[in-house]
């Protein structure tokens, strides 16, 4: 009940008439950059996140969770029209999607992606009103080492779990530490990786490295590989949907909620697992089996309730934790940051207006967008025909513009360059974009709390696994750091314990787990390769 009261006060505050203009704004014109090819949800919120400056921190959070909806709701209009998935997640709505757009069933294709969203929005903002106090409750309790192996966790899942390789996650996840470790050290004040530069004494903004990765990256990568000729974009009516479509898309929801919400909240699940799963799930289950392959209502309807419930499930631990587990999440937490919030288990304590008004305002965007984009679809399929070298000068322009207004500084252009151009390596080498991201935000936390945890211990390594009891003034080992550290040992050495099971179980077996394995692999695991052949 006392969850209720905050989440009935954060109406309150969601509902004046400023923030309700931020949330139509922000789900408008998160819908309008993220419909365009090639821009998915993260890079749309690092793009859009300067023409938050100059507002109030709760504003500016409403105004970003709109942005980000909005995005998402977008990138399911191209996979559907263009076939172009604007990020992974979106992958498997582009399979049965597109090939309902070619059968003449565009409207109803889009019609039950808005609904999807609508639904598994709704039920995750529910769900994450419920979880997120609970896990604040249960962070508070916690210590530095506790804190250290669960940040460790998020950096070896981030790097060993997604993407085909794990050595290209780990070079990401490296550079990103690298970029986290620029400025004077905060015990010692010695500088580190500044080469004598006095700009670089404050550290390198994330804001800048946000939209320099993203924006600027994926911007000089697409023009890099431009193609002149025009987009073919598949006519579209107003969306709807009759009773045989509804009856066939209402299960598909439900179930594609109940498998991306936990993904999402767990560190580095993301959503390309269980929007793949809710595929082959549906697939499965669906009375009309023929019709997958051909454009099956249900292809689309569960992937994309999956995907926005992933989405939803990533606020629990970006607000109890400070944890992002996709890239969007990870540059919403920039933004908290550069309003000097802290994120982490004292948020919801410190700053528990600004959480349950953004918890509000996740319903109130979700409702926006459903009633916006029936009526506004056709208008956002004719945005497609907007020309690739206006479009990518345009991100450039305003680009460069969110990251001067950062500091009002010449400097940080430089350095956007630069990191626009680390970011076009990266996509050139298959470098993912995550593990960099969270290396520079969570990286100087991981040393804080590292250095808390061996201070305590005086500088014994057992103070990784433990604290002193304040009562017996004995060591005692954290239950919750040593599980941590298990997980971390049994996903470093899952390869090896795959290895020995494909020996131990029949041949058979062997043979469906290969077939499996091959199908993840290119329905998920290198889902960016699939995205941009489509997109040039």
């Amino acid at each position: 009940m006392e969850n209720l009261q905050f989440l009935l006060d954060g109406f309150a505050t969601a509902a004046t008439p400023t923030n309700l203009l931020l949330a139509l704004i922000g789900v408008v014109v998160g819908t309008a950059v993220g419909v365009l090819p090639g821009i998915g949800p993260a890079m749309t919120v690092a793009l859009l996140l300067p023409v938050t400056y100059g507002l109030e921190p709760t504003g500016a959070l409403i105004m970003l969770a709109g942005i980000f909806y909005g995005g998402m709701y977008g990138g399911s209009t191209t996979s559907i029209l263009l076939n172009t998935p604007g990020e992974s997640s979106s992958v498997v709505t582009a399979i049965e999607g597109n090939l309902m757009a070619k059968s003449g069933r565009a409207a109803q294709a889009l019609a039950t992606a808005a609904m999807g969203s609508w639904v598994a929005g709704t039920i995750g903002t529910l769900l994450i009103a419920f979880f997120a106090p609970i896990v604040t409750r249960f962070a508070i309790s916690l210590g530095a080492p506790e804190y250290f192996a669960v940040m460790l966790l998020a950096f070896i899942a981030v790097t060993a779990v997604l993407g085909s390789s794990r050595l290209r996650g780990f070079i990401a996840l490296t550079l990103g530490l690298t970029i986290g470790l620029v400025g004077l050290d905060s015990v010692s004040g010695q500088a580190r990786l500044t080469f004598g530069i006095p700009q670089l004494g404050d550290g390198i903004d994330v804001v800048v490295v946000a939209v320099g990765i993203f924006a600027l990256g994926e911007a000089l990568w697409v023009a890099a590989h431009l193609r002149r000729k025009a987009v073919e974009v598949i006519p579209v009516g107003r969306p709807w949907m009759g009773k045989a479509d509804l009856a066939r898309s209402w299960k598909p929801w439900l179930r594609g909620t109940a498998l991306g919400f936990p993904f999402g909240a767990v560190p580095a699940g993301g959503a390309e697992i269980p929007t793949f799963l809710s595929y082959i799930t549906e697939k499965r289950l669906s009375k009309h089996p023929e019709d997958f392959g051909k454009g099956a209502i249900e292809g689309v309807a569960g992937p994309e309730a999956a995907n926005n419930a992933s989405a939803a499930g990533t606020m629990v631990p970006m607000l109890s934790l400070g944890l992002p587990t996709n890239a969007t999440a990870a540059v919403m937490l920039a933004a908290l940051t550069s309003y000097g919030i802290q994120p982490g288990p004292l948020l919801l304590q410190r700053e528990g207006g600004l959480v349950w008004a953004l918890i509000a305002s996740l319903f109130i965007g979700n409702t926006l967008l459903l009633i916006l984009n029936l009526p506004l679809a056709p208008m956002w399929a004719k945005l497609l025909q907007i020309p690739r070298p206006y479009l990518y000068a345009g991100i450039l322009f305003f680009a460069s513009m969110g990251a001067y207004a950062v500091n009002g500084s010449s400097f940080d252009l430089i350095l956007l360059l630069a990191l626009g151009l680390v970011g076009l390596g990266m996509r050139r080498f298959g470098l993912p974009v995550l593990p960099l991201i969270v290396g520079v935000i969570l990286g100087p936390l991981v040393e804080a709390q590292g250095r808390r945890a061996l201070q305590l211990s005086s500088g014994e390594l057992k103070g990784l696994f433990g604290g002193v009891d304040v009562a017996t003034g004995d060591f005692r080992f954290s239950l919750v750091a040593i599980v941590v550290y298990v997980i971390i040992a049994l996903v470093l050495l899952w390869p090896l314990i795959f290895k020995l099971l494909r020996k131990l179980l029949p041949a058979k077996a062997e043979s469906a787990i290969e077939d499996i394995a091959h199908e993840v692999e290119a329905q998920v695991h290198d889902p960016e390769l699939h995205t941009r052949k489509e997109l040039l």
